[in-house]
């Protein structure tokens, strides 16, 4: 067997440390610390009020990791690489990292070979309830989970708003939508769209003040609701890795409740990775298997997309894409 290969299935089975590495640079604020200059492990922890050789050891690993440079003399210094994880960086991705590295996203990972062999995620054995039930109990959790939805869109978002017409569109709501952040870009790019945040209500402080921040409250509602129950009526739906959490049932009933209120001439925007053929699945593929762990639902081809619109009584009009591993499927009503 060739020297590489183990060399790579050696950083494969290792690699779950690095995660956790990024997640304690956010919690020392390492990439605003050092934006400007370089700080030894020691200023960095009296900042801080860590522990200094602890503190160390940290920076000496994301030395490792690519995220810092360090001279002779102990001081570190920041990389582009973290950059990316400030607090004010345009398309920061600290969120992402946040919310990827949550216990109720790891604590799942644990009974993740049991879910393979069960066929059903176990994350109810994991956490002792369902994920989203749990972020509801948790709420710094929650608040990072949600930072972690507006980073995905900061990563890929702003390819996925340009493939969205809203040309004519009265009102778009977000459903599911953490903070707004798909909304407020199509808004941005449109100043006469008025939206909906519609989410959680645990979930909602959090939109309205990010709608306000960006000033777009005159033209936004906030609403916390249950889109099982029902959804506010709109001509535009943004569905945004929302299906993917749910078994098939479940999607239908989201699928169905936005028919029932879409206004005349209404469509339905279906945000997903779409798994793709067997020999070449893509990133939906990987995703996969963290919606195993920690959800009841999955990632799907876009054949299974057409058979839940269908049985919501939706067509599938088109499926737009961008320089992004998400897809836009477009629906409207049968």
């Amino acid at each position: 067997m060739p020297a590489d290969v183990y060399l790579q299935m050696s950083q494969m089975v290792t690699s779950h440390w690095i995660p956790q590495v990024v997640r304690s640079a956010i919690d020392l604020s390492l990439a605003d610390h050092l934006a400007d200059r370089g700080l030894t492990a020691d200023e960095v922890a009296q900042r801080e009020g860590s522990a200094p050789t602890t503190t160390f050891r940290l920076m000496r690993a994301c030395v490792a990791a690519g995220l810092l440079t360090a001279d002779k003399e102990g001081r570190f210094f920041s990389t582009p690489l973290l950059a990316t994880l400030r607090k004010d960086a345009p398309g920061s991705l600290r969120g992402l990292a946040l919310a990827t590295t949550l216990p109720a996203q790891w604590l799942s990972w644990n009974e993740f070979t049991a879910s393979v062999r069960k066929g059903e995620t176990q994350v109810e054995v994991a956490l002792g309830t369902t994920f989203f039930d749990y972020l509801e109990k948790h709420p710094s959790q929650a608040r990072d989970f949600s930072e972690g939805l507006t980073g995905t869109t900061s990563l890929w978002g702003a390819e996925v708003a340009k493939s969205i017409d809203t040309t004519g569109v009265q009102k778009a709501v977000d459903l599911g939508g953490a903070n707004g952040s798909l909304l407020h870009l199509l808004q941005e790019a449109n100043p006469d769209l008025r939206g909906i945040v519609f989410d959680r209500p645990n979930i909602v402080e959090d939109a309205a003040a990010e709608t306000e921040r960006k000033g777009l409250a005159d033209r936004t509602e906030v609403l916390g609701g249950d889109f099982f129950e029902s959804v506010p009526a709109a001509d535009l739906y943004l569905l945004k890795f929302i299906l993917h959490d749910w078994d098939d049932e479940r999607c239908v009933t989201i699928l169905r409740n936005c028919r029932e209120a879409m206004t005349e001439g209404g469509r339905i925007t279906v945000v997903e990775l779409i798994v793709g053929e067997l020999d070449a699945p893509g990133f939906g593929a990987l995703m996969d298997m963290n919606m195993l762990a920690n959800q009841p639902g999955r990632e799907r081809s876009l054949e299974e997309y057409d058979v839940l619109l269908a049985k919501a009584g939706l067509r599938r009009t088109q499926v737009l894409t961008s320089n992004s591993p998400q897809s836009v499927i477009e629906a409207v009503a049968l």
